[in-house]
């Protein structure tokens, strides 16, 4: 779990920890924060679960999660991000998941707000294997789950997300997922698989605003990476081209904003 500049939404996470059925995980928390104020929080959790705690004085989500990774030691990695929660029976299911289809090397699922609804994302419902053209919408960080034996094989582009430093504020778990597709790993998506997550717009102000270009940017430089056909670039600029044009006819300037800042990202990051 990377972490920067948060207190009550760790807690949060922790507390959703407590409340896990399946309990032989190990928490890695990679601390970027320039202070101790997390030391009290994972102090008082020692006694209930395995904590290692990383300082990382580096920025970046990706770095964060690759400094992790050197140091996991269990059968299934996670990537949870600090402001997500796990539903008490996540664990128990993702766990009996692998055990029951030793084929499958990564397990995505869905984020999703207190009400049961897709956040961040337009998330697909149908369940199934995951490839490069739905992997956009079967996929993000805090919900993969990999075989430890198939993280050795790739790394997070530390280039890609959020603090890397770069234009590219994400893509960087949709990059994992490439790169493991790539190499024939198996990846299989099931909605049901959920993973709490506020939803960050509305409201449509200037600092989503900021995300949505930085996050389209990410999209783009990946969609470019991995040299998709200009049909499926055209498709992933046009959406929110559109959203935007109807967000100014329904008088919704905020809006129109917003999708206006993700097609520009997206372009940007394509070029």
């Amino acid at each position: 779990m990377p972490t920067l500049g948060r207190v009550e939404e760790p807690a949060r996470f922790l507390a959703s920890l407590r409340e896990q059925r399946f309990r032989d995980f190990e928490l890695i928390v990679v601390d970027q924060n320039p202070d101790e104020r997390l030391r009290p929080l994972l102090a008082a959790c020692r006694d209930e679960f395995p904590v290692l705690h990383l300082r990382l004085r580096e920025s970046g989500a990706s770095r964060a999660r690759n400094a992790g990774l050197e140091r996991c030691r269990g059968e299934i990695v996670a990537f949870p991000d600090d402001d997500c929660r796990y539903p008490a029976g996540l664990l128990e299911h993702v766990s009996g998941f692998f055990a029951g289809n030793p084929g499958i090397d990564v397990l995505c699922g869905r984020l999703v707000d207190d009400e049961g609804r897709s956040s961040i994302l337009d998330f697909d419902l149908e369940a199934g294997l995951v490839d490069a053209s739905n992997v956009w919408v079967r996929s993000i960080e805090s919900t993969i789950f990999v075989r430890r034996g198939a993280t050795r094989r790739v790394w997070f582009d530390e280039n890609l997300g959020k603090g890397a430093g770069t234009p590219w504020g994400s893509g960087e778990g949709t990059d994992y997922l490439l790169k493991l597709l790539e190499l024939g790993s198996l990846i299989y998506y099931d909605p049901d698989v959920n993973v709490i997550h506020p939803s960050p717009v509305p409201p449509y102000d200037r600092r989503a605003c900021r995300r949505a270009y930085s996050y389209g940017c990410g999209m783009g430089r990946v969609l470019r990476k991995y040299k998709y056909p200009v049909r499926s670039r055209i498709s992933y600029l046009s959406g929110p081209a559109a959203e935007a044009v109807r967000s100014l006819a329904g008088l919704r300037p905020d809006r129109a904003g917003y999708y206006w800042n993700v097609f520009r990202g997206r372009l940007r990051g394509m070029l």
